[in-house]
């Protein structure tokens, strides 16, 4: 019988017959042959590493740095500013802003597919912005801090489509912040305005409360990084942080009593056919300025328009103009008189319409030197109130038995009354005036100093000039005693005062005295004021210029007298007299004032 197959069996016996040994020993060329190339492929992979870090890592860096955005500012929005009751001056309004991506202008300007000068041309044609301007911008751009440059801000509906339309490479839309000035013209010299920073792609204050205040009012912008792909496609983009606001910024303006400033004094030149001129308020307790007015003004929504127009409208007046005060100077040289023991307030001079000096080389031709008018007798009370040049002649420069006081001792006390410096005010741009003296002169023009020179400077004519803050904040130091605060447009700022001259408060009360005379007396240059609802205190002045051609009226005073609370003055340029023309406006500014202001408490 045919015995059954055993696949065991068959197994073991299949292994029985292999030999004994189950592994063989490699040979040492195999070790050698593996080894060598473990080694090779260590030493390709480490030499490639070094390769792409080392040696070609300039190259890749920007190559990746071409798929990815540096840093893309986010604009933060400025300060909203205020004024003293809340109202605001200045706000901020969304808009959109045309920015360039450097980085793919030189990629395309490298590669030699973008001819720059028409890709500007075009650019700028529908930006209505010069080519050149672009340039300068791109030339002068913080490419390390931001890879977009900003073209043109707040661009209109139109230019958006147009852009979209003509869908330029690099071009970029993006939403930004745009001042939105409030009552424009009204408030521009105070306010100031903004535009691009040179050194980067923010906006920053030019002049004004926004120049002065930059840092405070422009906050912290914000970052933000854009990644994308190799054919420019975004990817994903991520805030590095928030853009946060800038500080809110209260001022010490009366809108209301700003507005009304403006537009009586506006009115007031235009009746005379004139469009220069000063108008400012102050608190004579404080230094707070109330209102800050410079003629003509200007929209600072749109400047272009002012850059070459006539009269200076982006000059501010009030603060870098300086101008010869004309006779409200004469408190001045009244206070320093008394102090100096050269006159009491009851010495009387005779003012027949002018006084004269011989002319020794030309005896039958005296030097004259007029009065705007005879007075007959007047003392430092009616001199003041009658604004008697013959008065401040003799007391300024001496005449017969007076002695004057001299130029020395004049520019003395102009400096002591803080005349030829800067009052420290919270806007940029601020003048200093001009204090002549012999020596000064005498380089100047070769001339020596004469008595005629110190008859001048002593009604306020000649070379001697002022700015208007300077004049206003004497008139306030007359009015509270003899404290100088130092003016400024910050609500809540700590008072500073620049100088106490409360030492001379017996003389500070007689020439008080005066300036109450010129309004309550029939015969004072400020008469017109007698009727206000309180009473007041002021100074006429007009101060021929421009080789006697033109003459600028002035007009300062306080009031109330018995509390003083605001310091008005009143400049127009191109004039006739201060009595005319600077103290209507004055007259209802103030009645403005008590009304709105005084009455109700």
């Amino acid at each position: 019988m045919k015995e059954d197959l055993n696949f065991e069996e068959l197994g073991f016996a299949h292994r029985s017959e292999e030999p004994d040994v189950l592994e063989l020993p490699l040979s040492k060329e195999t070790f050698l042959l593996v080894g060598g190339s473990v080694l090779l492929l260590t030493i390709l992979i480490f030499g490639r590493v070094i390769g792409l870090n080392v040696l070609a890592g300039d190259f890749y860096r920007d190559r990746a740095a071409s798929n990815v955005y540096k840093e893309v500012n986010i604009p933060a929005p400025r300060g909203a500013i205020l004024d003293r009751f809340g109202a605001p001056l200045v706000e901020n309004r969304n808009s959109f802003s045309v920015f360039l991506a450097s980085s793919e202008l030189v990629k395309m300007i490298r590669a030699g597919s973008l001819d720059l000068d028409a890709y500007l041309a075009k650019l700028g044609g529908v930006l209505e912005v010069d080519p050149k301007e672009i340039l300068a911008r791109l030339q002068h751009a913080n490419f390390e801090k931001s890879n977009l440059v900003p073209v043109s801000r707040d661009i209109t509906p139109q230019q958006m489509i147009a852009l979209t339309d003509i869908k330029l490479p690099a071009v970029q839309i993006g939403t930004d912040y745009t001042r939105d000035y409030v009552d424009a013209p009204v408030f521009s010299h105070v306010i100031g305005y903004t535009g691009p920073s040179e050194e980067d792609s923010s906006v920053v204050g030019k002049v004004g409360l926004e120049a002065f205040y930059d840092a405070e009012l422009r906050g912290k912008d914000g970052s933000m990084i854009a990644y994308r792909d190799a054919q420019g496609k975004i990817l994903d983009k991520k805030v590095l942080y928030f853009a946060s606001q800038g500080k809110e910024f209260s001022t010490t303006i009366d809108a209301g009593l700003q507005r009304y400033f403006y537009q009586r004094l506006q009115s007031g030149l235009a009746s005379l056919g004139r469009d220069s001129g000063v108008g400012l308020a102050m608190n004579p307790k404080t230094g707070e300025i109330l209102s800050l007015i410079s003629l003509p003004s200007f929209d600072n929504n749109n400047l272009k328009k002012y850059l070459n127009a006539p009269h200076q409208p982006l000059f501010n007046r009030a603060v870098s103009g300086s101008y010869n005060p004309g006779s409200t100077i004469k408190p001045l040289v009244a206070l320093a008189a008394l102090k100096e023991n050269l006159v009491t307030p009851d010495f009387s001079v005779l003012s027949v319409g002018y006084i004269e000096l011989p002319n020794p080389f030309n005896p039958d031709q005296p030097s004259r030197f007029v009065d705007w008018k005879p007075h007959g007798w007047v003392n430092l009370h009616s001199a003041l109130a009658r604004s008697s040049n013959v008065y401040f002649y003799e007391i300024g420069g001496g005449f017969q038995d007076v002695k004057g006081l001299g130029i020395e001792r004049l520019g003395q006390y102009w400096r002591q009354f803080l005349f030829g410096v800067k009052t420290g005010v919270d806007l940029p741009a601020e003048g200093e005036g001009f204090l002549p003296n012999p020596t000064e002169k005498e380089a100047r023009t070769g001339q020596i100093w004469r008595i005629c020179d110190t008859y001048n400077v002593s009604i306020g004519q000649g070379d001697l000039s002022v700015t208007p803050l300077q004049l206003l904040n004497f008139i306030g130091a007359i009015a509270n005693g003899g404290k100088f605060y130092q003016p400024h447009l910050l609500l809540g700022a700590q008072p500073v005062v620049l100088s106490d001259r409360s030492d001379l408060a017996e003389e500070i009360r007689e020439v008080q005295i005066g300036m109450e005379d010129a309004v309550s007396k029939p015969y004072g240059t400020a008469n017109m004021l007698w009727n206000l609802p309180m009473k007041a205190a002021g100074k006429t002045g007009s101060a021929q210029v421009s080789n006697n051609t033109k003459t600028n009226a002035f007009f300062v005073g306080y009031a109330p007298v018995a509390d003083p609370e605001i310091t008005v003055l009143v400049l127009i340029e191109n004039a006739r007299e201060g009595s005319l023309n600077a103290v209507p406006i004055a007259k209802d500014v103030l009645d403005w004032y008590y009304h709105n202001r005084l009455s109700s408490r």
